[in-house]
């Protein structure tokens, strides 16, 4: 009932897809990109409240009352999405239970990702955010090479630019990553999750109990998760 209503579209990194305030049009799923929920303060810094990758979607939760964007949300890593406009999302929803449930499972799952971060972010030094933020990103991608910058990780974790280099060559000198020009290479998955905080780990478990069998059995994230595309 979705697939003749969904739109395959390029999501290029950068792309503002919502601002806070901003009438809800599409409920996205994310087929390899991933998206950034971030609330901007007037000086012009951002606070990251939740990721959207191929697990998941976004825009809709906000549509069922407002209609209205919450927050910014900002393409990180390039790729493709499915969409539909949220007039046929709702209709569908209407019809289909399992599908309710299956949104109220996401929606659960994500409230998680929002109370850990926010805690996260309050109570833990930067190094172990640092790493929950990588982990997190690659746990949405097929490759270890994960398109970052040192500015995108500042603005993530809400440091400054300087702090994010001497954290990210610490861990280049543990051998947890390697930094390239096209990059941040996860070079010890095990060691990265063993540097991490709790955070990481209570988000996959509340994550895994409320939509079963996101997360590969070999412990690689999402690497290897199949999805169906719906036909161009």
């Amino acid at each position: 009932m979705l697939e003749p209503h969904l739109e395959i579209v390029d999501l290029p990194k950068g792309a503002v897809l919502y601002e806070a305030g901003d009438s809800i049009r599409y409920t996205y799923f994310p087929h390899n990109a991933i998206v950034s929920l971030v609330e901007v303060m007037e000086d012009g810094r951002v606070a990251e409240v939740a990721l959207f990758g191929r697990e998941g979607m976004f825009g809709l939760l906000s549509a069922f009352i407002s209609g209205e964007a919450l927050g910014r949300s900002v393409v990180l890593v390039s790729g493709t999405a499915s969409r539909i406009p949220i007039k046929q999302m709702r209709g569908v929803l209407v019809l289909r239970s399992r599908l309710r449930r299956m949104v109220a499972a996401f929606n659960e799952a994500l409230l998680a990702q929002t109370f850990h971060t926010m805690a996260c972010n309050t109570l833990h030094p930067v190094e172990a955010r640092c790493c929950r933020w990588l982990l997190s990103i690659h746990d949405r991608m097929d490759q270890d090479t994960l398109p970052l910058t040192h500015e995108t990780l500042a603005e993530r974790l809400g440091v400054q630019r300087s702090t994010v280099s001497t954290v990210l060559r610490t861990l280049q000198t543990t051998g947890l990553i390697e930094q390239r020009r096209g990059g941040i290479v996860v070079a010890d998955r095990a060691a990265l999750e063993q540097a991490t905080c709790e955070c990481y780990h209570k988000i996959r478990i509340r994550v895994e109990k409320a939509l079963p069998g996101t997360y590969a059995p070999s412990g690689l994230g999402w690497a290897g998760y199949n999805y169906i595309r719906p036909r161009r």
